[in-house]
């Protein structure tokens, strides 16, 4: 062990960032503008004010403000659990034999078990300063609806959660934490809405999707007074708010004059890839620094590595605003894989965007080789991690065995998104060797993305 670097590297308190960097301030390309799906123009606040909290929707839109301070009230919400540790794998390095140094950012110190309570709480204290009674959302894995249900109870308000019907029959356990918090749950598609009830009549045997459960949440929403749709990934509100875990990652390789040569996330709707690489590929953009940055997303659902940069819905029920971004076609439903975290058929617009520019690269990785980095990682460095969190796991271990064959001795830094405790059903699957990979063939895909709406921009 390097008695130089410690085998968790704190920040204090103090250090906590006070402020959200907004990536987009940086980019020379901005994201395409989310589109009305009624008119197809640009979205305006007046759009957006039925659906979202107002702060959220001045957020949401602004391209020009490098830096948003956080409010006292969730600074202190904060410090009940971060800062997060950056962790030296010395234990991975030791057992795969390389000379790479791998660090990983853990976010699973929170009962949520995951970084999804970073944007909820200030989703969630948007939403009671403007005095409403309650949010509606969607959760794929059951980890957003997890952290929005806490956030919610800390400001006492009314948590109404649709969940992907293959997780909400996956996860009983953490149905029951969100219930303890005091959220309702219903398990997406359901006969509660029209979207749904519609969704189920073309589709009866569905497994449900985020685009299925996003559908729901926002028509919820919308027919309630006192209301509003709160999302746990993609919007650009919540990458903004993710960016705690990055500037948090930064300040403690700094400490230890630490510059990674790989920064690894996994990849769904872009929450927690964006959170952890935005201040980095600010660097990279404004020509200060540069890194080979890695998104990594399931085989099963590819939205990045074979889908098409085009303006889409962001749900399946096609209420939603349109946004250009990666996607399969907002009518496809992956196979029920057990990452549900990452089983949305598009991907944020700003990571959508510097993907288009060439600033980083996306693999997609099988779910049974997605579990064997799992186990492997478990028995060294005592950590169950999630499925999603798995995906960068892999690739770190992938990256760190070319080293290996190199000589080279490069830091790679990946994002652990969280626990796995309630994924056990996945972990049980691997470990009796019935886990399959079921990958969508060219023509599926084709298939969904000839259905994109026509959108001349």
């Amino acid at each position: 062990m390097d008695t130089k670097i410690p085998y968790k590297i704190y920040l204090s308190e103090n250090e906590i960032p006070t402020q959200w960097y907004n990536v987009r301030a940086d980019m020379k390309n901005k994201p395409a503008p989310l589109l009305n799906p009624g008119t197809l123009q640009p979205l305006t606040l007046d759009d957006l004010a039925p659906i979202f909290c107002e702060e959220l929707n001045k957020q949401e839109l602004d391209n020009d403000t490098p830096y948003f301070d956080i409010p006292e009230e969730i600074q202190n919400f904060y410090k009940m659990y971060r800062p997060s540790p950056l962790v030296r794998a010395y234990f991975l390095e030791k057992a795969l034999g390389t000379p790479a140094k791998i660090y990983y950012k853990f976010e699973g110190n929170n009962t949520s078990g995951s970084h999804k309570l970073n944007s909820a709480i200030a989703q969630a204290y948007y939403a009671k300063k403007q005095g409403l009674k309650g949010v509606t959302t969607e959760t794929g894995a059951g980890q957003w609806g997890t952290a929005l249900s806490m956030a919610c109870s800390y400001f006492d308000l009314d948590c109404q959660v649709y969940m992907v019907k293959c997780s909400y029959e996956q996860k009983p356990f953490r149905r029951e934490v969100m219930r303890t918090y005091g959220a309702k749950i219903t398990p997406s598609p359901s006969q509660t809405t029209n979207v749904g009830r519609k969704i189920l009549s073309e589709h009866p045997d569905t497994t449900g999707s985020l685009g299925c459960a996003i559908s729901e949440a926002v028509e919820a929403a919308v027919t309630q007074e006192g209301y509003r749709y709160v999302l746990g990934s993609v919007l650009n509100q919540v990458l903004l708010h993710q960016t705690i875990i990055g500037l948090e990652t930064k300040k403690a390789l700094d400490k230890y004059n630490i510059k990674p040569d790989i920064i690894i996330g996994c990849a769904g709707g872009g929450s927690n890839l964006g959170g952890l690489v935005s201040p980095f590929m600010g660097e990279k953009l404004r020509g200060e620094a540069d890194y080979q940055i890695i998104a990594v997303e399931p085989a099963s659902c590819p939205s990045f590595t074979r889908g098409k940069f085009a303006y889409d819905f962001c749900d399946t029920g096609m209420i939603c605003p349109l946004a250009k971004m990666y996607t399969l076609g907002s009518q496809f439903i992956p196979s029920a894989n057990h990452a549900g975290g990452l089983r949305f058929h598009g991907m944020s617009t700003i990571l959508s965007q510097l993907y288009h520019d060439g600033l980083f690269e996306a693999r997609a990785v099988e779910q049974t080789q997605v579990f064997d980095a799992a186990v492997q990682f478990a028995r060294v460095e005592g950590i169950l991690p999630a499925p999603e969190s798995c995906h960068a796991i892999r690739v770190a271990i992938d990256e760190a065995l070319k080293c290996k064959e190199t000589g080279e001795e490069k830091t790679i830094v990946f994002g652990l998104t969280g626990t796995g405790y309630f994924d056990l059903y996945a972990y049980e699957q691997f470990n009796s060797g019935t886990m399959s990979d079921v990958i969508p063939t060219d023509e599926t895909i084709a298939t969904y993305l000839a259905k994109l709406p026509k959108v001349d921009k």
